[in-house]
């Protein structure tokens, strides 16, 4: 029965898992280790704030060569605010959610031209920065400052839910959920507590079967105790996702070389590459036939793509056809082999290799 498990003061809970982690963490590029940060070594602001912007909703093993990429070619904070947008969200391809992107690039802005390269050290004067919401503020705050912030990602919302059987439905559940985090968290290692959180809900408390019998938590667990830790966090009812429809066009040259333009700054896709395409939204329908060609050519159906962005769904037709070179329709050529240097989405990608499927194929 629930009632018979003594409460345990939160403190034991943070010695658990910090013994744990010194055990069982993960190694990661932006990292410093248990035993490093113990000895006073803090990690890189700069690496702990890329990192954590380029894992939102992005999973560990897809940033490492990102941030490896990112590294190499702007080994500082000041670099990435001098480099060209276009070579920031050509570099950042393939991630997804590009309003990151731009926003990254702002924040490298400001921090080079307003805090002269350096980091604000505290949750308020990192969340002013653009770009900078409650979670990166208190990740950075803790794992870069070792500030006591709550630091609450979906796999700490995980552990946290299952840890004290927090029945109410996320998001609304969210605040009790911080409370609990901001009570845990120790004064003396709250970086390495962050990280601990995060590692254990990556690689322990698990959204499928969990490994509970390894889990440092497991005799202090509510949702163990109840004997269904699966059900934890409770989620509200998903709403089906609209479904939009376009069409998008893949001019090639004689030489070999594609059509591509730029999308304009602002919305869905802002600023990165893109074949040209119908007035397609998130809530509007575009053109899905060839009278929406955006020049008059002998354009021939080529099937269909169906790309799944956060609140809904697309489709569009795609359409192809090849003209002289020399043609100067509104846009830029890039020859085939030349297409991974350019900022396109994957939803871009996914229309050309329709079009042309060996458009990506190792050159």
């Amino acid at each position: 029965m629930l009632d018979t498990l003594s409460p345990i003061p939160t403190l034991t809970h943070a010695h658990k898992l910090l013994s744990w982690y010194d055990r069982h963490h993960r190694e990661l590029p932006w990292r410093v280790s248990p035993s490093a940060a113990t000895a006073g070594k803090r990690a890189d602001p700069y690496h702990v704030w890329l990192s954590e912007v380029m894992l939102q909703q992005t999973t560990v093993q897809a940033v490492k060569p990102y941030f490896t990429k990112f590294l190499e070619r702007w080994p500082k904070v000041t670099d990435l605010a001098a480099a060209p947008s276009e070579d920031v969200m050509a570099a950042w391809a393939g991630l997804g959610y590009y309003a990151r992107a731009r926003n990254l690039k702002k924040c490298a802005e400001a921090v080079a031209n307003d805090h002269h390269g350096i980091f604000p050290d505290t949750e308020e004067g990192l969340r002013a920065l653009p770009g900078i919401g409650d979670y990166t503020s208190a990740a950075v705050a803790a794992i870069a400052f070792n500030r006591p912030s709550a630091v609450m990602d979906g796999n700490v919302e995980r552990v946290i839910s299952r840890l004290y059987a927090i029945d109410a439905p996320l998001p609304g559940s969210k605040p009790e959920m911080k409370a609990r985090v901001r009570e845990l968290t120790p004064t003396d290692r709250p970086g390495d507590f962050a990280q601990a959180m995060m590692d254990l809900g990556a690689t322990i408390c698990t959204p499928k079967r969990p490994a509970c019998a390894l889990c440092p938590f497991r005799d202090d667990c509510l949702a163990l105790a109840e004997h269904e830790p699966e059900r934890f966090p409770v989620k509200a009812a998903k709403k089906e996702k609209p479904v939009r429809v376009g069409a998008a066009f893949v001019a090639v040259t004689e030489n070999g070389e594609i059509l591509l333009r730029r999308r304009i700054e602002t919305g869905l896709l802002g600023g990165m590459t893109e074949v040209p395409t119908t007035a397609w939204t998130a809530r509007i329908d575009g053109g899905t036939d060839i009278d929406h060609a955006p020049f008059d050519s002998d354009w021939h159906p080529c099937g269909a793509i169906t790309h799944v962005f956060t609140h809904f769904e697309l489709r569009l037709s795609v359409f192809r056809t090849r003209i002289p070179a020399g043609k100067e329709p509104t846009g830029w050529w890039v020859p085939i082999e030349k297409l991974d240097d350019e900022a396109l989405p994957t939803v871009m990608k996914k229309v050309i290799t329709q079009a042309i499927p060996t458009a990506f194929a190792k050159h």
